[in-house]
């Protein structure tokens, strides 16, 4: 049915030829009528003073004349412009096309007819530019005229960067009024001040920005300065988010430089932008030229923190890149992102659990990697809570066999990915994790002490066949160094509260606090991979790497600055509520327990924690026991931790947790034991 009707049909005018044909024809009335009106003003407009010969010149020739323009201007295609976006190309590709025929008027007038009076070329030309170029650029000016109207009572905007890029912004804005309307500008460049582009007027510095929002009702406001340090960003932002404006921030350089700023480019304000300090840049030359030719595996590869280690490994050409991940989808997304950036690379991505002593015993042997990020942990505090048994054995087991692997298989370094939340914890999550960085330092007591064979085989499947783990299939030399990274709360990442708190404020509240003078710390995703690559290049054994992480954030100031970014008031458009504190959680996270001296490094904002000494092998003999209690699923784990973790306080609410009762035996070998020494 369609094809019969298209048949019959042949040809469809468009829309925009039927607007051409329009334009033509008035072409050819605006032409001929620009020299009869040349004529008209050459004799005061008296009709009978005109010439016969000249009215005869003009009569005869302004049906030629009108072919021969509109011939013209489809030949340079005038009739094919989308006039509404036209700009300083088209005006002067429609001016030149204009004077040019205005020439072959005069030429063709001297030699067909007769010479004309050199007011009417002059009047004539002026007049048929005016008309031509006039009707297509009206209308442009039509919708100028009314986006500038219309937008009174629409969006006012505060444009902070009178240079480059704020100018691309503007214009940008003026094209269309969906956009808003521009009702001053914010400059430091006091040059610059009450002058004015397009039309806005630069009303002054950062220090009027309050003053100006009120004074222009501005509801919104753009911050348009891409080359701008982020101290500079911060500080600036930090005044905007006094005021109740909706702000976007245009995000970097790079798109002004491709030419391709737009009011679209603009992102709304992300709260790394309000951290409080510039963000970590440590050299990385030294890390990547040690990753370079080398297997390395990331353990937890799917996951927010083992995803960007990945990331950042494969751009530095390894001689393979393997990740490990007990969740297969993460792990599959992160194996479908590399192999599109990086085809070239050496790609292993194995399933598998760090709590299976033999599936990790055979991914060291078969792989042999020489690096290991390991990431894999349960993370989530309140989660953990309720199910602590599960916290110890995938964070304090499951670490306890990668590190055994890894130590047998000829691992050269071990990295232990741990968190701010393992000093003095109050939290089986907190707990697990310090336990961890004790399984590490033990590990790296022994290989110093030229013990490494007494380390416990803990890693065996009790109750099922053995596997071949004697001592004797340990190197003759121990190579592997093991240390542990500590930082806070990464924003981005799986369980930060940032991305919680912006689906609450988009379901329109409430946005839930548990406590109004709760704080943590917080760095963002690049910068902690950075300092966890950073720890398998300065690692010498044993040292806990710590982040100088600025100062901490009231959660409660960030849940506010949130809602204030999103362009609504906190406790009016969106309610705060505290819900008290969850099980576990405390206050204030430290960084540092106070019996861990600090060491500098080349990077002035990383620090190395040295070991807190205690009894490695009451720790193994216990870390044995722990394991038997796990694995039964004891409800009484706590206690145990407790014992084994000195600075591990269990509160629920913050209130203190009596310990459960745990039978006091005394270690089978009451031998020579080995203390860790404080450094």
């Amino acid at each position: 049915m369609n094809e019969n009707k298209s048949g019959k049909t042949g040809f469809k005018i468009e829309h925009w030829m039927k607007i051409a044909i329009f334009v033509g024809f008035y072409d050819v009335v605006a032409v001929s009528a620009s020299y009869f009106l040349a004529l008209l003003l050459r004799f005061d407009f008296r009709i009978s003073a005109i010439k016969p010969e000249y009215f005869e010149a003009w009569s005869h020739f302004a049906p030629i004349y009108a072919a021969v323009c509109v011939f013209a201007f489809a030949v340079f295609g005038l009739y094919k412009i989308i006039w509404r976006f036209a700009g300083f190309n088209e005006f002067n590709k429609t001016l030149y096309v204009s004077l040019l025929t205005s020439a072959i008027h005069v030429g063709a007038t001297l030699l067909l007819y007769c010479r004309m009076p050199i007011s009417y070329y002059v009047i004539g030309t002026v007049l048929q530019c005016i008309l031509v170029v006039g009707i297509r650029f009206s209308y442009r000016i039509l919708l100028f005229i009314l986006n500038r109207s219309g937008k009174r009572n629409g969006d006012r905007i505060m444009l902070i960067g009178a240079g480059e890029a704020g100018q691309m912004i503007l214009r940008d804005i003026n094209k269309d009024s969906a956009n808003g309307r521009v009702v001053c500008i914010i400059d430091d460049n006091s040059n610059k001040w009450n002058r004015f582009i397009d039309g806005v007027r630069v009303v002054g510095g950062r220090e009027s920005i309050m003053e100006n929002v009120r004074r222009y009702r501005v509801n919104k406001i753009f911050l348009a300065i891409p080359s701008a340090s982020m101290a500079q960003r911060r500080d600036i932002l930090s005044i905007c988010n006094e005021t109740d404006c909706e702000i976007k921030n245009l995000p970097g350089i790079s798109q002004f430089f491709t030419g391709q700023l737009t009011a679209s480019s603009l992102k709304e304000v992300s709260i790394e932008d309000l951290l409080g300090r510039d963000p970590i840049k440590p050299d990385m030359n030294e890390v990547f030229s040690f990753i370079n030719g080398k297997t390395v595996m990331v353990t937890g590869g799917g996951g927010s923190i083992g995803s960007e280690l990945c990331r950042q490994i494969a751009g530095h050409s390894p001689k393979r890149l393997i990740i490990l991940d007990i969740y297969e989808n993460n792990a599959y997304d992160i194996q479908l992102e590399l192999k599109d950036r990086h085809p070239e690379l050496d790609l292993v991505v194995l399933i598998g659990s760090v709590r299976d002593s033999r599936r990790m015993d055979q991914v060291f042997a078969d792989y042999r990697p020489e690096i290991v990020y390991h990431a894999a942990a349960h993370k989530h505090v309140p989660l953990m809570e309720d199910s602590p048994c599960e916290a110890i054995k995938n964070n304090a087991i499951g670490t306890y066999k990668t590190a055994y692997a890894a130590m047998r298989n000829g691992c050269e370094r071990f990295v232990l990915i741990s968190t701010d939340k393992a000093v003095n914890p109050t939290n089986v999550m907190g707990a697990s994790k310090r336990l961890c960085e004790m399984v590490i330092q033990s590990f790296d007591a022994k290989i110093k002490a030229g013990r490494a064979a007494e380390i416990p085989a803990l890693y065996l499947h009790r109750g099922g066949d053995e596997m071949d783990t004697d001592a004797d299939r340990l190197p003759e030399k121990i190579r592997t160094e093991f240390v542990a990274v500590r930082f806070g709360n990464v924003l981005g990442s799986n369980g930060s509260v940032v991305p919680v708190f912006k689906r609450q404020i988009e379901k329109g509240g409430p946005v839930t606090v548990t406590h109004p003078d709760i704080i943590r710390y917080f760095m963002t995703v690049p910068e902690a991979v950075s300092l966890v690559m950073l720890a398998g290049t300065y690692a010498h054994g044993g040292e806990i790497f710590v982040l100088d992480m600025g100062s901490p954030v009231k959660i409660d100031t960030l849940a506010r600055n949130l809602i204030r970014l999103s362009g609504l008031k906190p406790d009016e458009d969106i309610k705060i509520e505290y819900t008290g504190l969850r099980p576990g959680e405390k206050l204030y996270e430290e960084k540092l327990m106070a019996e861990e001296g600090l060491k500098t490094t080349d990077n002035k904002l990383i620090h190395i924690g040295c070991p807190i000494a205690f009894d490695v092998d009451r720790f193994l003999d216990d870390l044995g026991e722990l394991i038997d209690v796990a694995y039964r699923n004891d409800s009484s784990i706590r206690g145990y931790v407790e014992r084994m973790v000195p600075t591990y306080h269990p509160t629920y609410n913050g209130q203190r947790i009596l310990p459960d009762p745990v039978l006091e035996t005394e270690p089978e070998n009451a031998g020579e034991t080995e203390t860790i020494p404080a450094r």
